[in-house]
Order: structure tokens, then sequence, then C-alpha cells
């Protein structure tokens, strides 16, 4: 190759090494660009997550229509369900009802229901005993029963958005039947006199305080208790979207903000309902599916339950003693005992949230999770039934049913294995005698009086000694198919049903099982709560530390059950050893059962901080009180607490304020009479203090006792009016015949009181309140044998006791001191028994 053609090559490549050059140093600014913009995007994006809606961001109800507009396909779901449809104005739309001059008598009582000028009326005894014409402003529920609401008290120049007192008629339309039934009360076959609190005008049947918190979504009482006028308003007239999720606004803002992301601190700004810990889902179901009292008001969904509400603990009267439901109790107390519960199931998982109906139909909902090997459990092999029968169904014999409400069956949420051979040894229920009450051989007239197992049980219950052989014979039988299918098994005596039959027949030996029971981190929660409640029969040693060392218990209802255990020790630096810890504990309901507590002791027992976490707590329970600032029971509850506070005036006010609220209730005249009678005894001594130097002032003291002992004397005698009332209308309830004792006492009818302190003690023969109120009675009569006997009772229930060990001694020397002949009696000088407890 020449020179020439090589320079001419040369000068060809060296342009091209330029453009290289210029490529890569442009490749690399676009990298450099692009990383740049990926930084910058990134950092946006990161600026994007990190940014959140303030701490202090304030949550509002916005209403269905907000979720409406993205999720229209859950709408669609919920729209027709008994959430949407659980309650509603009284229109033609939704008034199921026969209204076209229908008549139902009930108890004597005609009543009418009709149309008048577009509105739906009943002609039925209103609340002064008299006929007359009622308009139905409210519908309430929708199957298998649709109630009827009356608006009273209303006054012109409400707001359309308030609704006044709202009564429930217990006239009633079956929605399958389609006929009209009288709703009677449970346990009360008789007809209730206008004045009756069970009267469908009465505050039992107020929907302000009975249903609407449940039935209705941002519920806001707003009761006067001084006027005893409601102004009561809701968000939303049924249970609506936000009743489960919680207060939408925040989502609503989230939802609509140019963001990348939801809230990196609030999520979506709603109840984490499908969270890993499956309690979210289940308490914000069991704000209202619970039985429970209120702690604390205004509970949101995600908030915890015992932060606003105590659950209703197994309760003689509420359930049988193996858990299964006795009473109404709206399936939460049922399903925190099952395994199901236990191994982390959620309602949920086989309810639709939406509709509110099972997710699939028969043993599906159960097989759909319980699958296993082919046909283990829906087959005879396991049921021993043929397929299709009753017996072949998982939820006749898991889950069996009772109904309430007279047409509403629903299912014990319990979910356990059916036991004939516990029910034959305690009488408990059973799904495999439920079923074959055919083998009981009954007189026929007698089972047609009988409508469903439920009915045998209270009849058994209150001592038809035919059917309950009747039902022996069936668990006889059904005990021993149990045995032949499944074996013979040796729990019986560490069922809790045993342990808690036995506690409440008073037999000694069952403290160690409750203590044992109350111990077991095997059991449920709810069932060792309910051993800490049972164990408070009983006063020992063993029992106080089986209870303080259950104090950091990991489940509130049992720290707060153990709290309760506490209560009586004597010794306030034991006490406040042992309660004031708990006044910081997380849970709401364990604190305010700590603050409650620790009013026994003075403030000087107690430190600084103890003082402040003290003072917080109560302000806590006060606040949880006046929820039912409509009922006297919680004034008269605030009364005992300022009681024990040392503040008389506020205790007087508080009683005064009951009685006003509900005139015709027991309680608060007795727990006031003893206030004026202390405040008389305080004036008196000031009276004698000052006779000598200032016989004005003395004379001023003395009128004020003399007033205070007139008005104490005037609660007791109309006190003694209701008690005798209350007595009458509820014989087997102890606390009510030991009260009407003491009233009884009190105004001089010895016999009479002494009839009913029996009465009570023979109800609840373990009860130390009774038989010290028995001895003391008996002691003051000169009747020191009987007493003595009370007394070593006393000591046989708490040997440690050293009133009752003193007692028994001076017993003893009184007899030894009586004269040889009859036994001495008299109606004299008797001094007065315990106070009643509240």
């Amino acid at each position: 190759m020449g020179a020439r053609q090589r320079h001419a090559k040369t000068r060809l490549k060296t342009p091209h090494r330029g453009v290289e050059r210029d490529l890569r140093i442009r490749k690399q600014a676009l990298a450099i660009g692009c990383f740049l913009l990926a930084a910058a995007l990134t950092g946006l994006a990161l600026a994007d997550w990190w940014k959140c809606l303030p701490d202090d961001a304030t949550v509002a109800y916005v209403g269905r229509q907000s979720c409406i507009q993205c999720h229209s396909q859950e709408a669609e779901l919920y729209r027709g369900s008994h959430h949407d449809l659980a309650m509603d104005r009284a229109t033609p739309e939704t008034v199921l009802g026969d209204f076209n001059d229908a008549q139902l008598t009930h108890y004597g009582i005609t009543s009418r229901m009709f149309r008048q000028d577009g509105n739906y009326m009943i002609h039925t005894e209103g609340p002064d005993g008299t006929l007359e014409d009622f308009r139905i402003d409210y519908v309430f529920g929708v199957e298998p029963l649709q109630q009827y609401m009356v608006e009273f008290d209303r006054r012109d120049a409400m707001p359309s958005e308030e609704i006044a007192r709202l009564q429930v008629l217990r006239v009633s339309w079956d929605t399958e039947k389609r006929r009209w039934f009288y709703l009677s009360p449970p346990d009360v076959d008789e007809r209730l006199a206008p004045d009756d609190d069970l009267h469908w005008t009465g505050v039992a049947q107020r929907w302000n305080n009975m249903c609407a918190d449940c039935h209705s979504t941002n519920f806001k009482k707003n009761f006067d208790p001084q006027t005893k006028t409601y102004h009561t308003t809701f968000g939303e007239i049924d249970v609506s979207c936000e009743a489960c999720h919680g207060p939408g606004s925040l989502h609503v803002e989230l939802a609509q903000a140019r963001s990348l992301f939801w809230d990196r601190k609030r999520g979506y700004g709603l109840a984490r309902l499908k969270d890993r810990n499956t309690d979210i889902e289940i308490q914000t179901c069991a704000q209202c599916h619970s039985r429970r009292r209120i702690v604390h008001p205004d509970f949101r969904p995600g908030d915890d339950f015992y932060d606003h509400f105590d659950n209703e603990l197994l309760r003689a009267h509420t359930y049988h003693a193996d858990g299964q439901i006795l009473d109404e109790v709206y399936v939460h107390g049922s399903f925190i005992q099952s395994k199901m519960y236990e191994k982390g199931i959620r309602c949920t998982d086989c309810h639709d949230p939406h509709t509110a109906r099972l997710k699939h139909s028969g043993n599906q909902v159960c097989t759909s999770c319980h699958q296993h090997s082919a046909g283990k459990y829906d087959s005879p092999a396991h049921h021993f039934h043929l397929p299709g029968s009753p017996g072949a169904s998982c939820v006749e014999c898991h889950m069996p049913e009772t109904t309430y409400m007279e047409v509403d069956p629903r299912r014990d949420h319990s979910l356990r294995v059916p036991r004939p051979d516990v029910s034959v040894l305690l009488g408990t229920p059973n799904a495999c005698s439920g079923c074959h009450l055919e083998r009981s051989e009954l007189a026929a007239a007698k089972r047609e009086q009988l409508h469903e197992y439920a009915d045998w049980l209270t009849a058994a219950r209150n001592g038809d000694q035919e059917v309950s052989a009747a039902l022996a014979r069936v668990d006889e039988w059904a005990g021993a198919k149990f045995a032949t299918w499944y074996g013979v098994k040796d729990d019986l005596q560490e069922q809790h049903a045993s342990v808690l039959s036995a506690a409440r027949r008073s037999e000694p030996q069952s403290e160690k099982a409750l203590i044992r029971m109350a111990r077991s981190l095997q059991r449920p929660a709810i069932v060792r709560a309910t051993a800490l409640a049972e164990l408070t029969r009983f006063y020992s040693t063993d029992a106080e530390e089986a209870a303080a060392g259950l104090l950091q218990d990991s489940h509130p209802q049992v720290r707060a059950a153990a709290l309760g255990n506490l209560e009586s020790l004597r010794d306030p630096r034991k006490l406040v050893e042992a309660v004031a810890p708990l006044l910081e504990d997380p849970i709401r309901m364990v604190r305010t059962e700590a603050a409650r507590i620790l009013t026994r002791v003075d403030s000087s027992e107690l430190r600084g901080p103890q003082q402040r976490a003290r003072s917080r707590g109560l302000e806590e329970l006060v606040e949880g009180l006046m929820v039912s600032n409509d009922r006297a029971v919680a004034h008269l509850s605030l009364g005992v607490l300022l009681e024990s506070m040392r503040d008389d005036a506020g205790a007087v006010g508080a009683y005064r304020t009951a009685i006003h609220v509900e005139p015709a209730v027991t309680g608060p005249r007795t727990n006031l009479a003893a206030v004026y009678d202390r405040r008389a005894a305080q004036a008196g001594a000031q009276a004698g203090r000052l006779g000598q130097y200032d016989p004005q002032a003395a004379h001023r003291a003395l009128e004020q006792a003399q007033q205070l002992t007139q008005s104490a004397a005037k609660m007791r005698r109309e006190e003694l009016d209701l008690l005798a009332r209350d007595a009458g209308l509820a014989p087997e309830n102890a606390a009510i015949q030991y009260r009407h004792g003491l009233s009884l006492y009190l105004h001089d009818r010895w016999p009479e009181a002494e009839t009913a302190l029996r009465r009570a003690c023979d109800l609840e023969p373990n009860s130390v309140d009774f038989a010290l109120a028995l001895a003391l009675f008996l002691q003051k009569q000169e009747r020191f044998g009987e007493a003595l006997g009370q007394a070593e009772r006393l000591l046989l229930l708490r040997p440690e006791e050293r009133d009752y060990q003193n007692l028994v001694v001076e017993l003893r020397r009184q007899m030894s001191a009586l004269p040889i002949g009859p036994a001495k009696s008299s109606n004299g000088g008797v001094s007065q028994p315990p106070p009643v407890p509240q």
C-alpha cells in the first residue's frame, strides 16, 4: 500500500474514533441522567411514602354513599342483608306486618293494627293502662320477626334528626308464618302491669338504651337525667359500612389523594379486619354479638374489645355449667370457648361479611375446612347416623340451637362435642338427648306443653320431677350410645362443668379444683375468669395467693376477675401492693377495676404516681358508668363509688338522681338512708360538742340530725314496699330475699325478716353475707344455739376469718351463760345486721 493510500485510510479512521468517543460520552451522560432521574423519582416516591397523615388527624363518619362510589360490588352484596334491614322508618316498603284491621288478643288485651291517614297504627294498652291509638314510627328487624316502635315525649322544638324516647311494642310480626304474636319476656307468662319495667312502655323495652347501640351506626344516646329526655342521634339508621370498618373519612381522604401509596402508619385508614391477629375482626363483631357491660363509650373497629366492654362470664343464669348457652348471650361468649377460636378461625371464615349469610350450605360449611381424608367426618363412620338425617348434620350435633324471642332459633357457637355422659352426671344439655326426646316415655299431654328441648330443660330446672326423670332416662340411653361409639371418657371430674357445679353446690373441695382451673393455660380465658369469679365464694390464703398470682395473666378478663378476688383484703398495704400496679394496665377494663377497688384505701396509702393513676382510672370509670345515665344503676354505682371516697354530698346527689331517673327501682333509697343516718349521727355529735358554749348552733345541729333521721326513715319505708314487690316477683333470687329480709328487720317485722333471711341462705348456702346476717339476727334474739349453727357454717366457708372465729367463741360463751330451762327468745334490742353489699 502506498503512502498516499495509508494517509487516506488514516484520515478516514480519525473521524470514526471521534464519533465513537462522542457516543460513549453521550451514553455516560444518558446513564448519569437516568440514574439521577431514577434517584429523583425514588426520592419523590420515598418522600411520598414517608409523608403521612398527621398523628392528630381526626376521623369522622362519612356514610355509606362515600363507600359505594368505589365499592359497588360489596354494596350490592350488603343491600337487603340483615344489617341493612336492622332498622328503618315505617313505610309501605319496610312494614311487613298486616295492618288491615288485624287483631291479636293477649292476656285479655285485644290489640288492633290498622292504617290511618297514611300512617301505620296500633290500638293497644298504653302506659296508664287504657287502650289508645299509637302511631308506628319505626320498624325493627326483618326476619324471622319484625318489631314496631312508637316515639314518646317528642317536643315540637326537637330537631328532625333527633329521636326522643322510643318504645318497642311486644306485639310482633312473625315473618315466616305471617302472623301476629305477643312477645313475652323470658320466663314471664302473665299480663304485665302498665308500670312494670317489662311492659312495652317500660324501660326494658326502650330502644334508646336496649337496642339502638347495635342496630344503628354512630349512635349517640344523649340522655338528660335532669329532664329525663332523650335527644338521640345516629349517623345511619341501620348497621352500615362504618359500623364494622370504622369511620371512613381518612380512608376517603387517602383514596382521593394524589399518592402512590396508602398511609404508612394508618394503612387504608380503616380497621385492619384481615390482620393476622384474628381478634381484631372477632372483637369488631363482638361489639354487638356479645352479652357485655359497657366499660367505656365510643368503641370503634380495631379498638381492643376490653377497653370498652366486659364480656359476660359463664354465670349460672346465662350459661349451663359446661358453658352451653342458657340465656340469650349473642354468640361471642360461646365462640371464645371453642377450639375453633383457639386455632385462629374468624367469623368471616364461615359468614360472608356483607350478606351476613353463611358462605356454604349444609355440612360444607364445616367440610370446606375439615376435609382431611375423604369422608372422615361427613360419614356414618364418624357420626353413626344415616346420611341426610339430622344426626348426620354437623351443626345439629356440634351447634345445637335454642329459640329466643319466640321464633328466633340461634345456634350455640362453642362448637363442642356432645357429652351425654356429662349430662348423666350433672343434668347439663347434650345434642343427643335434644334430638331423641321421643325416648323419654313422657305422657303425651305433658309433651304437648314442651315445644323444644330448651322447654324440657327449663321445666326440669324449675322442679318438674316428671320431666326431670324423663330427661334422665334419655341421657342414660344417649350416654350408653356415646360410650359404645366413642369409648368411656375418664375426664369427667376435670370437666369445668363438674368443677363449677360442685362450687355452686358449696362443696368445700371445689375450692382447690377452681384454683387449678383458673391457673390452667389449656382452658379458655373465659372459663379461667369464671373459675376466679366462683372462687370469691371462698376466702382462704390459697384463694388469695391464686388470685394474686394471676394479676399478670396475659388475658385482661382473667386479670380483672383476679382483682375481684382481692377486694376483700383488709390490710390496706397488702391491697395497695397487689392492686396498684394494675392502675397502669394497658387495658381499660382492668385499670378501672383496680381504681375502683383502691377507693377503699386512703390517699395517704398511695404514692404520688399511684394517686394520679387512680384519679385517671376513676375518671374513665365514671365516664363508662354515665353511658347508662338513663338507668338508676349507673347513678347508684356512682354513689357507692363516691361514698367509698368519703364524698357523702356527692353520693347523696347520685342516689337522688338514681331515684329521679327510675323512681320505682330498689337500691338507692337504702343507700341514701344509710348516708342520712351517718350524717345525722355526725350532726348529733356536733350538737353535743356545741351545747355548752353555742346553744343556738347546737339547736340547729340537733334539728338537722332529726330531719336527716326522718328522711332516712322515709327512704326505708318506701324501699320496703319496693323490695316486697321484687321479692314476690323473684322468689328464687337470693340477693333480693336477703335485702327484703334486712328491710323487714329494720321495720320490726322480725318473723317475716327471719323467713326472708332463711330463704336467702337456702338459695345460696355458701354466701357468707347471708349466713352472717342470719347468725347476728338469731344472736340478738338470744337464740344462741341456732346462731351458733350459722356461725359454724361461716367458719366452714372461711375458716381463716378471725371475726367468724370470735363470733363462734362469743356464741358458745353466751350459750354456757344461759339458765337451765326453755331457751329464751326475745324480739327486743336487735341490732342492725350488716349493710347490703353493693
